[in-house]
């Protein structure tokens, strides 16, 4: 069985962005880290920090708790 995430990052900015992942590690270090897609929403906003996630087992789940979350 598979596990997906929801999480919010909050942004140098003090904006926050909200997403959806199966695998909240590696999500975070690219986030943080990777330099390959300069035109990604967090690249121009660090320091981030990862204020929010939810476990979710339940792909559907987890993308409706996303949409709520950024109505």
């Amino acid at each position: 069985m598979k596990t997906f995430f929801v999480y919010i990052i909050k942004c140098s900015d003090n904006t926050y962005y909200t997403r959806m992942t199966n695998n909240i590690n590696r999500r975070w270090l690219e986030h943080c880290y990777s330099e390959e897609n300069k035109e990604a929403y967090t690249y121009n906003r660090k320091p981030l920090e990862l204020v929010f996630y939810e476990t979710f087992n339940d792909v559907k789940q987890a993308f409706e708790f996303e949409r709520k979350l950024k109505k």
